[in-house]
């Protein structure tokens, strides 16, 4: 028996990078996998691999979010995992950073994580006999200072505060679903090369964050809810970049 065999998922971001990562791993260990990206070809050029579907979602609407999770009701027949993956970056320091660029990055990390956490619990509340988890990837960049990033340190911060409350809701109403944080430090995908930082020494790879997707996804973490998981090879507590 694969570890999620059986399951649906719903990976945003899922073109390239971490959640790309994510939809393959989950793939592989047994998930029907719905593919959320803004681009198409990459979103559905992998949904062909993995034998799942690709629906072009932007995670700032409302109406995209009942779309995407509506196609994995309609396709599947229900929805236990949704990976809160997908995410920009714009680097910037609080003398230098534009509340635009403020505003952006929380409508994409922080409401796109909210209307995800609000659609997948409406979805899965209902799943007979199994339970539902939500996976949120925030930052290490949340809880320790990296000065040029303030807007999305700020946006992975309020995700945070959203999984704590989110998990501690869900247990209050007696739902059997699960809310936990993966908070990756520096890994080697295209959102890192954008800002220059993928050639540091000792970064991380997709596949080390997927692997943690996985176990959140599986029943081998069905006692864990409102956890936040730092992946950064000790990064945090030597002091070091990665």
């Amino acid at each position: 028996m694969k570890r999620v065999s059986e399951k649906v998922a719903l990976v945003t971001g899922a073109a390239s990078g971490l959640g790309r990562a994510d939809a393959l791993a989950l793939a592989r260990e047994g998930a029907r996998v719905v593919v959320s990206d803004l681009n198409e070809e990459a979103g559905q050029a992998l949904a062909k691999d993995i034998d799942g579907v690709f629906v072009r979602q932007d995670v700032r609407s409302q109406e995209d979010w009942a779309k995407a999770v509506g196609l994995a009701l309609s396709r599947f027949g229900r929805l236990d995992v949704l990976v809160n993956n997908a995410g920009i970056v714009v680097p910037a320091d609080i003398e230098t950073a534009t509340l635009e660029q403020y505003r952006l990055l929380n409508a994409v990390h922080a409401e796109g994580t909210f209307l995800g956490c609000q659609a997948a619990i409406k979805a899965m509340k209902g799943n007979p006999g199994a339970t539902g988890s939500i996976i949120n990837i925030s930052s290490l960049s949340a809880v320790r200072g990296f000065p040029g990033v303030i807007t999305y340190a700020a946006a992975k911060g309020a995700i945070l505060s959203m999984t704590t409350t989110i998990a501690a809701h869900c247990r209050e109403k007696g739902y059997a679903i699960r809310c936990n944080a993966i908070l990756p430090g520096m890994i080697n995908t295209p959102l890192l090369a954008a800002v220059g930082a993928d050639t540091l020494p000792g970064l991380g790879q997709p596949e080390d964050v997927a692997n943690t997707v996985l176990f959140l996804a599986s029943d081998e973490s069905r006692h864990m809810s409102g956890a936040h998981i730092v992946l950064d090879n000790a990064a945090s507590i030597i002091g070091g970049g990665a």
